[in-house]
């Protein structure tokens, strides 16, 4: 950051009076520029024994395979994103979300939080970001080309807890997956 979004004047860093890491600080208004975790919302639509999976049409990881998910935007909650996002990339519309996996990527300041989700109907199909959209059985996981380590680990832990049946919220931090 190199300019103040409240008077244009140029920042600076510094830890500000009570604080205890540096921020950008505009010394000619006084705005301390708190910058947060951006987070991503999705959801893990199911079909019976599959799930849905989108391949990108975007890049990072262009061609490759993930939930719906995306940036949360302001002004919406939660869930709202969830659907907006699965809809948006995959067509579908989803019903009774519940909270599945809330993983921190610290390295890249992002918060996932992503949901489970009965697709209403098998009527979905790609959306812009998407190549294309495809129920998936567990063997038929394409591994190798998963997009995004926060989806690889929620995948890797909906299998065994399907077959439990029990769906325990995972919480915790994530390593940046570069395979």
């Amino acid at each position: 950051m190199n300019f103040c979004s409240r008077c244009g004047g140029p920042v600076e860093s510094r830890v500000p009076a009570g604080d205890d890491r540096p921020r950008f600080v505009c010394p000619a208004c006084g705005l301390v520029h708190y910058q947060n975790p951006k987070m991503v919302v999705g959801c893990l639509p199911e079909w019976g024994d599959r799930i849905l999976l989108c391949r990108r049409a975007i890049e990072p990881r262009y061609g490759w395979w993930t939930i719906p998910a995306g940036y949360l935007e302001n002004g919406e909650s939660l869930l709202d994103g969830a659907r907006r996002e699965t809809l948006e990339e995959a067509g579908a519309r989803v019903e009774d979300l519940t909270l599945y996996t809330v993983f921190d990527l610290i390295q890249i300041h992002q918060i996932y939080l992503i949901f489970r989700g009965r697709l209403a109907d098998t009527g979905f199909s790609p959306g812009e970001e998407s190549l294309e959209t495809r129920l998936f059985r567990e063997e038929e996981i394409p591994w190798d080309t998963v997009a995004f380590s926060a989806i690889r680990e929620t995948l890797r832990r909906y299998y065994p807890d399907r077959r439990s049946g029990r769906f325990p919220v995972h919480v915790g931090p994530v390593a940046l997956w570069h395979g």
